[in-house]
């Protein structure tokens, strides 16, 4: 009955669907941003630290199979959790952390893009991971001060080093994706993205048309879908979900190459999150949804 059990669980995830990062990382369509985990502010140790690794794990459990995560959560507090509740790792499981800020302080970052800066960062989140090679290394932000040439071509060398298996941007346009494809492969983009924030909209096109994952960080818009007039409450009070859920399963309905990472510090959060990549609306419903957010 256990193994039942646990069979199940490890299904949920998997109906959201697969992606296929850089032609070898194969993924849930639904996976875990792992910046709530960390204090307020994303500074810090969580307030709860023991139900943080129950997250961890949780999500684990659940069949999600793709962490995001990165060295200023924290900032290194994110990694120290992951590898301390899934190391040594299940296999299959691609973790995906980011380089290029400094943190001074609760929510201030600022962006450092110095080849010297990333090389550091890289080696840290490698070490606080006890990871040999990093799946997936994302560069946080283009640093406008850094030319991109020097900041790129730094990956590059790592990954020719064997300690990143492949690259991703966070925050670009299609611009700048363009440019830095001539310099290094990439095989997938972060920016934000929600149904109530589709600035990037051009750059999911993008991203579809190349077959780059898309990975909206701040997916859920922190529940400002949530009010009780919004078309977003209505559909969910007609399916008998939450708002969430409904603006997570939209999300995975706009593009196959969509990769959601709802993050929270909450196991039972969790599971609501996850029990979205289950949900099915039909089509006029999601189009209808599309005009009216």
């Amino acid at each position: 009955m256990e193994d039942k059990k646990s069979a199940a669980n490890q299904s949920l995830a998997k109906q959201a669907g697969e992606f296929t990062i850089g032609n070898d990382l194969r993924v849930t369509r639904l996976g875990f941003g792992a910046m709530r985990i960390t204090g307020d502010g994303v500074w810090g140790e969580p307030a709860d630290r023991d139900e943080a690794i129950r997250v961890l794990r949780k999500a684990v459990e659940l069949g999600i199979n793709f962490i995001d995560t990165a060295d200023s959560y924290g900032p290194n507090v994110s990694e120290e959790l992951i590898a301390e509740a899934l190391h040594s790792y299940p296999e299959g499981l691609v973790i995906a952390t980011k380089g290029g800020f400094d943190r001074t302080g609760p929510n201030k970052w600022v962006e450092n893009g110095k080849p010297e800066h990333l090389r550091s960062a890289c080696e840290g989140s490698l070490r606080r991971l006890r990871l040999d090679r990093i799946d997936l290394y994302q560069l946080h932000r283009i640093d406008p001060k850094v030319p991109a040439e020097d900041q790129l071509g730094t990956l590059k060398d790592l990954q020719a080093q064997g300690k990143i298996k492949h690259i991703g941007l966070s925050e670009v346009s299609v611009k700048q994706i363009e440019h830095a494809r001539k310099i290094v492969e990439i095989v997938s983009v972060q920016n934000r993205y929600s149904l109530a924030d589709r600035g990037s909209e051009d750059v999911l096109n993008y991203c579809e048309k190349e077959e780059l994952g898309f990975i909206p960080w701040f997916p859920l818009a922190a529940g400002k879908m949530s009010g009780a007039k919004s078309p977003v409450s209505k559909l969910s009070k007609e399916l008998d979900a939450t708002p969430s859920q409904v603006a997570l399963a939209w999300l995975l309905s706009r593009s196959p190459v969509m990769l959601p990472i709802p993050g929270t510090s909450k196991v039972a959060h969790l599971e609501e999150n996850v029990a979205a990549a289950g949900l099915k609306i039909d089509e006029k419903k999601l189009e209808e949804l599309s005009k009216a957010a």
